[in-house]
């Protein structure tokens, strides 16, 4: 199903020609019909000939206004046609606004259409030389469509009053449209709002065109941003109940579990997940070879995206200001959160006086952050992602997430699932991305084709966490630096916390915690670190202990075999062989620190646990005094270890007495 938006000057008669073309008029505002004037959008629908090449299929049209006023109603309803009736009237020719109309077209790439010269009636009325004046009036407008996206669009000679051309104007809309081909349809329901209202028992309708997937009556679905959810109570297009919209048509939703007054022009249906929000987004930009100056870098513009109007704060990227009729990258920042996805055309207007400066195309819908304006790593990165192959797209996608699955990579770039993860293969085959979590591919056989084996590429899917190997390695030399240097620095530690790590890689730039969990996890698989508990070592490190140190071990240790009970405190050990030897034997897992102040023999602290097992058992219960007397020690060391085992689940505090802890 498809769409056609009017566009045109006010005076132009496109209501009165959508009526002749669909015998339903546009206007359904009583200010609009009293002052013969398009103030808001409109909505029509009719059927193109069935012997023309679209079949007779039924397309929508979408009226916009033409006056300068309403220029903010024009783009909230254009944006979603698959094609232009440009309307100029022949009495008048192109006006200042037709040219802006064309302006907004060409910036948001509507691919072709069809020119309707209206009011011819009133050249024969006027004397004004009949078909002398609609020659040159024709050829005027071909000279303004030269290098426009309406380039060779053919004109039609018609008259809304009479009916003169009507059959004409419909099939060369058909011709129009035949060669398009279907809207793509990557299963992620998207329509922009772009008309609110309720309906008694009914409750909220909102109205759009459905630019992607399908929705279902019961399918539940969120607005965005606003993150409210519903469910689907009815569906219709063009008046007509549908059990099911299909991508192009303009769709009426039936909307339960949402209050109307929540719901605004610029929103977007969808179903839960697929889409994020976003208040920045970078893209590449056209200024318009007549707007009154240049672009500044941290302008404030108003964005027209799909239906959506906010303003926002325009970054330049890579030059110091864009030149009217040049392009360039931009990173845009906005008031309020939206939703855009890669490929998604936008306008830009200066806020005051109001003026259409220029648009372009959303080129990633998620940056990281805000870029550093000059840094030819980012420039290069948006480039791929403009112009790329699917595999340069995906790689520069996973770049700039630092790691993503396929289905990240999906949401960024509006690629087809099933082409990222293709795309993703041919990636790890050339080794230019990693896999860090799921199963890692074995090289790819090649067959004669030169297309991967099929049985490969299923190995990754669509939640295959993948990293680009520029990054890794980047992650793997520092992490091991890092490493190799806390053993250097503290070389009677196990290793360094994996906190302290996280830290030091995290100056890294996208080494979030989460890909801080999955780097080390594959460092540690791939045998260049090894884990130990809440620690990190070089594959083969050990703890070694100077000769002196060695002594004063054992002269400790010897201590605590005396009185294995009530032995050394903390802060004697420290005393006897310092800090550094003390933590080290604990983390060797012979002395167990049971507090602060108290530990015990590995050997001695296991005997004793196991000896207060057999005391409990059968759901005895024991007191710290019965503790004390029973290992003939004091009250701070059998307090501190039955605390200790209170506190690691072993046992159990009742009033004054102990019991084993059931399970």
């Amino acid at each position: 199903m498809r769409v056609i938006g009017t566009a045109g000057h006010v005076d132009h008669g496109k209501s009165t020609l959508v009526e002749a073309l669909t015998g339903t008029h546009p206007d359904r505002l009583k200010e609009e019909r009293e002052r013969e004037m398009t103030i808001d959008l409109g909505f029509a629908w009719m059927s193109l000939p069935s012997d023309g090449s679209a079949e007779g299929e039924e397309i929508g049209i979408v009226d916009v206004p033409g006056h300068r006023d309403f220029i903010e109603n024009m783009l909230a309803g254009i944006g979603g046609i698959d094609a232009a009736l440009f309307v100029v009237a022949a009495d008048e020719g192109i006006m200042p606004q037709t040219r802006e109309h064309l302006a907004i077209l060409d910036l948001l790439q509507i691919l072709g259409g069809v020119v309707a010269l209206t009011k011819i009636d009133l050249i024969a009325e006027s004397g004004f030389g009949g078909g002398d004046w609609l020659d040159l009036v024709e050829d005027d407008i071909r000279q303004v469509l030269k290098n426009t996206v309406l380039e060779g669009a053919p004109i039609v000679q018609v008259s809304g009053k009479t009916g003169v051309g009507i059959s004409e104007l419909r099939a060369a809309l058909s011709a129009c449209l035949a060669d398009r081909p279907p809207r793509p349809d990557l299963k992620r329901a998207r329509l922009p709002v772009d008309r609110v209202f309720t309906i008694a028992g009914f409750g909220s309708v909102v109205t759009g065109t459905l630019i992607d997937g399908n929705l279902n009556v019961g399918d539940e679905v969120e607005i965005l941003p606003k993150d409210l959810r519903g469910r689907i109570r009815g569906l219709q297009t063009h008046k007509q109940k549908e059990q099911i919209a299909v991508p192009g048509s303009r769709t009426a939703v039936n909307i339960s579990g949402v209050s109307v007054d929540k719901i605004e022009r610029g929103d977007v249906v969808a179903h839960p997940g697929d889409y994020r929000p976003t208040r920045r987004f970078d893209a590449s930009a056209r200024l318009l070879g007549d707007a009154s100056s240049s672009l500044k870098h941290n302008t404030e513009v108003k964005l027209y995206l799909g239906a959506s109007e906010v303003m926002a704060r325009l970054r330049l990227l890579g030059s110091e200001e864009l030149k009217p009729g040049y392009e360039g990258w931009i990173q845009l920042e906005l008031a309020r959160p939206v939703t855009a996805v890669r490929g998604d055309r936008f306008i830009l207007r200066r806020p005051s006086p109001g003026e259409t400066i220029g648009g372009g195309s959303v080129i990633d819908p998620h940056p990281v952050g805000r870029h550093k304006r000059f840094s030819d790593e980012i420039l290069t990165n948006l480039k791929a992602l403009a112009q790329g192959t699917p595999a340069e797209i995906v790689l520069s996608a996973v770049r700039s997430l630092g790691a993503g699955t396929p289905a990240q990579v999906t949401e960024r770039t509006n690629l087809d699932l099933d082409l990222v993860i293709a795309a993703s293969q041919e990636l790890v085959s050339r080794s230019a991305v990693l896999v860090l979590e799921g199963k890692t591919p074995s090289p790819i056989a090649q067959s004669e084709g030169g297309q991967n084996d099929q049985g490969d590429r299923a190995l990754i899917g669509r939640d295959t966490l993948l990293i680009s190997s520029e990054l890794w390695g980047q992650i793997a030399s520092k992490a091991i630096r890092e490493v190799e240097s806390y053993h250097q620095n503290y070389p009677l530690r196990v290793g360094i916390s994996r906190e302290e790590l996280k830290s030091r890689l995290s100056r890294i730039t996208k080494a979030s915690p989460q890909l801080f969990i999955h780097a080390v996890h594959k460092l540690i698989a791939d045998g260049e670190l090894e884990g130990s508990g809440p620690y990190v070592c070089r594959a083969g490190h050990e703890i070694g202990f100077s000769e002196s140190q060695k002594r004063g071990v054992e002269e400790l240790l010897r201590r605590f075999e005396e009185t294995p009970f009530a032995p050394p405190s903390v802060k004697e050990c420290q005393e006897d062989v310092g800090e550094e030897v003390v933590n080290a034997l604990i983390d060797l897992d012979r002395l167990a620190a049971v507090s602060s102040e108290v530990v015990f023999r590995r050997e001695d602290y296991d005997n004793m646990v196991a000896e207060l097992r057999k005391l409990m058992a059968g759901g005895k219960t024991l007191t710290v005094a019965q503790v004390r007397d029973h290992f003939g020690t004091s009250r701070k060391y059998a307090l501190a270890l039955m605390e200790h085992l209170d506190a690691i689940g072993v046992t159990v505090r009742e009033g004054d007495e102990r019991r084993l802890k059931k399970y």
